[in-house]
């Protein structure tokens, strides 16, 4: 198999800048975009998460397209509107993901108009 067929294209949103990176096809969304110092925690969840588990729901990012959820809390992150857990995410497509503002533990700030 090739190196194209083996990774798969993310473009990540941070602020107003853009960037795209490989991501191993399989590959758990949080841990690539962690991997490419991309920062999917608060100021305080950064040192204190549940490394990956799905059980904090610190580490969200918007995704598009959105894929199906494959974890309970991720399912209810889908259900009522809310970011999705990057931890949570199996990167198999390209995706668009932007990077959300948050203080503290991983509360995410309010979209500025």
């Amino acid at each position: 198999m090739s190196d194209e067929q083996d990774t798969v294209a993310v473009t990540v949103l941070d602020g107003d800048d853009e960037h795209t990176i490989e991501v191993e096809r399989g590959h758990i969304l949080r841990d690539a975009l962690l991997e490419h110092g991309f920062e999917v925690y608060g100021t305080v969840s950064k040192h204190a998460n549940c490394g990956g588990r799905g059980l904090c729901a610190t580490c969200t990012v918007e995704v598009d397209p959105a894929p199906e959820p494959e974890h309970w809390h991720d399912a209810a992150a889908v259900r009522f509107g809310y970011p999705r857990l990057s931890c949570c995410l199996t990167v198999t497509e390209p995706m668009t993901v932007r990077l959300l503002d948050k203080h503290v533990w991983g509360q995410v700030l309010p979209r500025r108009q």
